[in-house]
């Protein structure tokens, strides 16, 4: 299994894991100042485990030309999408808001096909119905129909955290070439900070330490370590591809909740499973191979010295392989299977 599709799926069962993890300990919290906290795990652990690896702290190694991208993704991302969805959920019901946050993948893949002019093809389409229709199935046992709609804004601030969302997983793709540690750490601490205040302002009072300490780790595992892996899927799979596997989060979190809460299973869950699974074997089996055209590239990440990455190392470059620096690719004409990662993002 490609590696990228590991850190894809792992993001998404942390992320599924956080969910019925937070539940027990957020049940007398609010849920604005819940999601600060989890996010504040996040970027205050992430940050501290970079600090750590680089013996001290760094500079993010952003060029000039990456930062808008990544203060959008924070802006659309961390700040405006859970607002947005906390609005909504004052509004609508639960059942309503799960079905309609089924709406996250497939706006993420329309910005990447449309706008982003990323690779898709009918079978990838294909698998990320089936991830989605497995998402919708997992969210009916909690009610049908739309009931307990408040009126039609719930619905609508739902779809648009959404939409926020998929831009955040669009730009960040722009920027997964960087440090995966440094963005996921800036996106969870001013995302933290940001709900933290919002939820003070509001008259939420903050747990005890006893809730508290647990409610920072939830976050550091689940919003944070799953962040990193997540920009590292986006690295190697792109956005719509890395969104079908994450929307698997919903289904890895109710196993989590079949485990530890000890709640039933009723069919609709196997038929979910059978729906994702279908979906993940689609994605799996895809082998998409074509003449193309690279152009000369300079960025910075972890590589090793395969087809793409030969170059000749300065005196003062690492040689020890993975490594990090600055490199060149020249332009080169070939044939290969190849995802839409950062050296694969021609037009077709």
């Amino acid at each position: 299994m490609n590696s990228s599709v590991l850190y894809a799926l792992s993001a998404a069962a942390l992320f599924g894991a956080s969910t019925p993890l937070a539940k027990l300990l957020g049940a007398d919290m609010s849920p604005v100042l819940l999601a600060g906290l989890l996010y504040l795990g996040s970027g205050a652990g992430v940050l501290c485990v970079r600090c750590l690896r680089d013996r001290g702290w760094k500079a993010s190694g952003l060029s000039a030309g990456e930062w808008p991208w990544l203060a959008g993704a924070i802006a659309f991302g961390g700040v405006l999408g859970p607002v947005a969805l906390m609005y909504g959920l004052t509004l609508t019901s639960g059942a309503t808001a799960s079905l309609m946050l089924n709406l996250e993948p497939v706006l993420t893949a329309l910005l990447a096909w449309v706008v982003f002019r990323e690779n898709a093809d009918r079978r990838i389409v294909a698998g990320m119905l089936a991830i989605i229709a497995g998402g919708v199935v997992l969210s009916l046992p909690s009610g049908q129909g739309a009931s307990g709609m408040g009126s039609w804004l719930g619905p609508l601030a739902v779809a648009f955290a959404c939409l926020c969302w998929a831009v955040d997983n669009n730009l960040t793709r722009k920027v997964s070439a960087s440090d995966a540690l440094y963005i996921a750490g800036a996106k969870g601490g001013v995302a933290g900070l940001v709900n933290c205040a919002l939820a003070t302002s509001l008259g939420a009072r903050w747990p005890s330490v006893e809730v508290l300490s647990p409610t920072l780790l939830i976050g550091f595992l689940g919003y944070g370590v799953s962040l990193v892996l997540f920009v590292l899927a986006l690295r190697g799979l792109g956005a719509a591809r890395t969104g079908a596997y994450f929307s698997t989060a919903p289904f890895l979190g109710a196993v989590i909740s079949i485990v530890i809460l000890g709640e039933s299973v009723s069919w609709l869950f196997w038929l979910a499973a059978a729906f994702m699974g279908l979906g993940v074997w689609l994605h799996l089996t895809e082998v998409h191979a074509h003449d193309h055209q690279h152009a000369r590239l300079e960025h910075t990440h972890r590589h090793r010295h395969d087809e793409h990455h030969q170059h000749v190392h300065d005196a003062d470059e690492p040689a020890l392989e993975p490594h990090t620096h600055a490199h060149v690719h020249l332009p080169v004409r070939h044939s290969h299977p190849h995802f839409p990662d950062i050296h694969h993002r021609h037009r077709h």
